[in-house]
């Protein structure tokens, strides 16, 4: 299987719109659901026609990245383009979800160089609405928040995974028809403990008072009470909306 120019392009879109920051599908300064590797992958699926292959690709990656944070605008891995390059090298060389996750991890750490770069040539546009502030030109400075730093993130997201995408998509398939079962293996076993280092610092994070109840409560629904996930997962929604609100009214 080969991806075609097009596909390629629409893989770079994908991981643009999950970077922080970009404004079409949230608000700036926030991630976006585009970022997680369940819902990129799914994307990537869909986009090369085998959109079951995506969502189970997508969701072994995103376990590692199930407790991911990014804190003072720094991103020790990036999951958007684990998730996209991740998956689609998965679909091309028809690899299993465990061995996905040892293909994507590497991508996430090269991510971080594009976010790097997205931030510090951001700083120039920084200045420049400084200089318009100075003036009291709210349009301008309005103009440098948004329009120059979504070019320059577009050009430096898009252009690099359609490239990669395009041109490492057969080397991918090449490379796994070669690798020995022994090989496949090991990455298989590697890719099945990645997952639990996303699952315990999950629990980590929730082991508190508060947050502990809820997990207990899942854990009985489903050990227990047999409930499918996605049934706990409408009840867990529904019990932390009545939370919230009864927080707020605490307020």
């Amino acid at each position: 299987m080969s991806i075609s120019l097009f596909q390629a392009f629409l893989l770079g879109i994908v991981y643009y719109l999950g970077i922080i920051g970009t404004p079409w599908t949230t608000v700036l300064g926030s991630a976006s659901l585009f970022q997680k590797p369940l819902v990129a992958g799914t994307l990537v699926g869909i986009i090369l026609g085998h959109p079951t292959e995506g969502v189970i690709i997508g969701a072994a990656i995103q376990l590692p990245y199930i407790a991911f944070i990014s804190a003072g605008g720094t991103i020790p891995s990036d999951p958007g383009l684990a998730g996209v390059l991740g998956t689609a090298f998965a679909i091309v060389g028809n690899v299993d979800p465990a061995t996905a996750i040892t293909i994507a991890l590497p991508f996430g750490l090269l991510g971080t160089l594009i976010w790097v770069l997205h931030m510090t040539i951001d700083v120039t546009f920084v200045h420049m609405a400084d200089q318009a502030a100075e003036k009291g030109d709210l349009k301008r400075i309005c103009f440098l928040h948004v329009v120059p730093p979504q070019i320059l993130v577009f050009l430096i997201s898009v252009i690099p995974v359609m490239l990669g995408a395009y041109y490492g998509a057969d080397f991918m398939a090449d490379l796994v028809s070669k690798l020995s079962n022994n090989v496949l293996h090991i990455l298989q076993v590697i890719g099945g403990i990645l997952p639990a280092l996303g699952v315990a610092m999950n629990l980590r994070s929730i082991s508190r008072p508060n947050t502990m109840a809820f997990y207990i409560l899942g854990f009985i629904l489903s050990v227990y009470l047999g409930l499918d996930t996605i049934v706990i997962s409408v009840l867990g929604f529904v019990i932390a909306w009545f939370y919230t609100q009864s927080q707020k009214e605490n307020v």
